[in-house]
């Protein structure tokens, strides 16, 4: 059984008690319909109630250290090589519309690299988290990317673009090229959970773009250390920079890589 870092277990400490502020929320969506406030509000004030208690726990435990949040954007900490990655709501229009699939993200960064990361799904209370050279691990379980190597047995996950989101004539060149050649494709909106769930076997392998840093910077982690390969569209090692996301095992990884760069000649 893994034995939890001091990292870890601030990072999960922050994440459940958040996660039941969540909960709480979310089974008051059905209110939404006859609320005059609006759902837009409501799920602002969810997102920054969670942001407020995760910021407040890890601010405890390492004082120094500066965040950036999806809401409350960078806070420079004391300590210039350490800093909190948090997005306390992937998933909102999930949330919004009472899908039960979204996730908190936590990821602690040193000198510019992750060094561990945690994503919480407070529905299933399933805990997926990891840190450099140690594996990633599901509560107490070790995770493994899938071993499939066939691309007609592959599911794969991606993001659609949105209003105002993602390029649209791109992601149709490169969902053309994929869809043909695989068994099924999954759209389940949480990019955190999306790369959590590689780094489980869950899916095959993984493509999006148009991804800020607190939405993948404790996914990658996770699919790395479960064994996986996480790149940009081209094999670049900074998916980050290009806000470009191909994820999956060995084989998967390069044969879905190959396909969106084929695509997008």
């Amino acid at each position: 059984m893994p034995i939890h870092s001091a990292l870890i277990t601030v990072m999960e400490k922050a994440a459940r008690k958040a996660g039941i502020r969540l909960r709480r929320d979310f089974n008051e969506v059905d209110a939404l319909q006859v609320s005059r406030k609006g759902p837009a509000d409501f799920v602002s004030n969810a997102d920054q109630q969670a942001e407020r208690t995760i910021r407040e726990i890890l601010t405890h435990a390492r004082p120094d250290w500066g965040l950036l949040m999806e809401e409350e954007g960078e806070i420079v900490g004391n300590d210039p090589d350490h800093r909190w990655i948090v997005d306390p709501l992937d998933g909102t229009t999930n949330f919004l519309h009472g899908l039960p699939h979204f996730a908190i993200s936590i990821a602690a960064e040193e000198r510019g690299e992750v060094v561990a990361g945690l994503v919480y799904q407070p529905l299933t209370d399933e805990s997926f988290w990891a840190e450099k050279g140690k594996g990633a691990w599901l509560q107490d379980r070790r995770l493994r990317v899938s071993a499939r190597g066939d691309m007609a047995d592959a599911l794969i996950a991606t993001g659609i673009p949105f209003s105002g989101h993602g390029d649209q004539q791109e992601f149709e060149k490169v969902l053309a090229k994929v869809m043909p050649e695989v068994a099924g494709i999954r759209r389940f909106g949480s990019a955190a959970l999306d790369l959590a769930w590689v780094a489980a076997g869950r899916y095959d392998g993984y493509w999006e773009s148009d991804l800020h840093y607190w939405d993948v910077a404790a996914g990658i982690l996770l699919v790395r250390e479960a064994g996986g390969f996480v790149t940009d569209f081209r094999g670049g090692d900074k998916p980050v920079e290009k806000a470009q996301i191909v994820a999956g095992n060995d084989r998967i990884h390069n044969k879905l890589g190959k396909m969106i760069a084929t695509a997008l000649r």
